[in-house]
């Protein structure tokens, strides 16, 4: 009798076993090389500076588990004040496809760098989703946007953009008066 090696069944069962807690909405399982490319991404894109409470004062070194649940941290300017919103939260109401069209369309306000969501690929996209959705969801809402002239309550930081040249060559106003 000559048993078969178990240890890559375990390892795939042991896979299996934590995708098993994604929504049914996704078509199939993401793969382990997907979900290992939306981590990347999520590292290179810098999105744990802004949605991870603490991430950027550790320098990178808060365990996966506290990822991507938003923050307190309020960032106000012209535009009102924004915080960075739960993404685990925020995932768990989307479809891959609808993932996709928002990021290819949304213009949102700063400091969040829309304009870095629609340079990445579909297959960029795709494992960011596919990561996030991994995590699975976590923590609780960030706080709401405040508009203009709302103070915030909690800790914040005020950015001050500079005005933009025009190309006659005069300035308007800032940049963050255009976002919605």
């Amino acid at each position: 009798m000559n048993p078969r090696p178990r240890l890559p069944y375990i390892g795939a069962c042991a896979f299996a076993f934590l995708l098993a807690g994604l929504p049914a909405r996704a078509k199939s399982p993401p793969t382990s090389s997907l979900v290992a490319h939306g981590r990347y991404m999520a590292v290179v894109g810098g999105c744990n500076d802004c949605h991870t409470t603490g991430y950027a004062e550790s320098g990178g070194r808060l365990p996966q588990k506290k990822w991507l649940t938003g923050s307190a941290l309020g960032w106000h300017g012209p535009w009102g004040t924004t915080y960075p919103p739960n993404l685990r939260l925020f995932m768990q109401t989307l479809t891959l496809r609808q993932w996709i069209h928002f990021a290819r369309t949304a213009r949102l306000r700063p400091p969040m760098p829309y304009w870095a969501l629609r340079a990445m690929s579909e297959h960029d996209l795709t494992g960011l989703y596919a990561f996030i959705r991994f995590l699975g969801p976590s923590g609780k809402p960030a706080p709401a946007y405040l508009p203009p002239g709302k103070m915030p309550r909690g800790p914040y930081v005020t950015w001050v953009l500079p005005s933009t040249p025009s190309r006659s060559g005069a300035t308007h106003g800032n940049a963050g008066d255009t976002h919605h």
